[in-house]
């Protein structure tokens, strides 16, 4: 969640002189080599099943692809800290899906928990007269955004079972590359098009290496491990993360509610964690 809410930072960076959809291209330029690298380092290529290829198409269909269009494009129309607040809603629309989609359940502590994170991020977001000042565009496609992400989250939860983390990451982010290629093309009009400066280096290597590849990969892992829902209420803290180091990075003035805000997030996240045993124990005493 560190390295997703410093990637709303780093993208902006990147954005005054590359597109979004040539970003998010070259984001994956550079996280797939890197994954390839981890998986050799490590010894962990996995072979994938023939019986499993459509199902890593349509996994990097929704993560990737439709993910960061969404993201990035509404990125490049909003601000940082209120991109990330908007992605930071996946977990109240999660255990829904999960409802619909699977059998995974949310004790009413862990739905306690996102209502009350959700209440700070509502802090965070809502200025002193209740407006709001952002791009109906800009949040639509973030919306789309947080769609895709919990459509995701349901979908690669069947690859965790057959593939670890790295490889799930490495395959998606090598598929999403030729996703990617067309809004390449249609951006730079030609691949020998694109000039940028060094000093959007470093953060496009940042957001390959930490946000478009290890982020995913302890993010999958924790998925199969924790399941659906409560691996996505961690993404309530981006929103945190994301105005804690555009204060400290960028200078934005972070006023006593949004910090009010922060504290609430981290309230709602922790509470939802808390197994229902020991409530259920605490109630018991009382």
């Amino acid at each position: 969640m560190i390295f997703w809410g410093m990637s709303f930072i780093w993208s902006k960076q990147v954005f005054t002189e590359l597109g979004p959809g040539t970003t998010i291209f070259f984001r994956l330029i550079i996280s797939s080599p890197f994954l390839v690298l981890l998986l050799y380092l490590s010894g962990s290529f996995q072979k994938i099943r023939r019986t499993h290829y459509k199902l890593f198409l349509l996994t990097a269909l929704f993560n990737p692809f439709l993910y960061f269009v969404g993201e990035s494009y509404g990125l490049n129309l909003v601000s940082p800290t209120i991109s990330a607040v908007i992605i930071a809603t996946i977990p109240v629309f999660t255990p829904v899906a999960t409802w619909l989609f699977t059998n995974e359940r949310l004790s009413w502590l862990n739905l306690a928990g996102i209502f009350v994170s959700f209440i700070g991020i509502l802090i965070m977001l809502v200025e002193k007269d209740f407006s709001l000042s952002a791009s109906p565009t800009g949040i639509l496609l973030l919306f789309g955004a947080v769609a895709s992400s919990v459509i995701y989250s349901l979908i690669v939860k069947k690859t965790t079972t057959y593939y670890s983390a790295l490889n799930i990451v490495w395959i998606q982010n090598t598929i999403g590359i030729l996703y990617f290629l067309p809004l390449f093309l249609i951006e730079t009009k030609a691949a020998t098009a694109v000039h940028f400066s060094t000093a959007i280096l470093p953060p496009l290597l940042l957001l390959g290496t930490l946000a478009s590849s290890l982020a995913f990969v302890l993010f999958t892992y924790a998925i199969g491990k924790i399941g659906v829902s409560r691996s996505n209420i961690y993404t309530n803290l981006i929103s945190v993360f994301t105005a804690f180091f555009s204060f400290l990075l960028l200078g934005e003035h972070l006023a006593l509610i949004k910090i009010a805000g922060i504290g609430v997030v981290i309230t709602g996240v922790m509470l939802s964690q808390l197994p229902q045993k020991s409530m259920q124990t605490l109630n018991k005493t009382l």
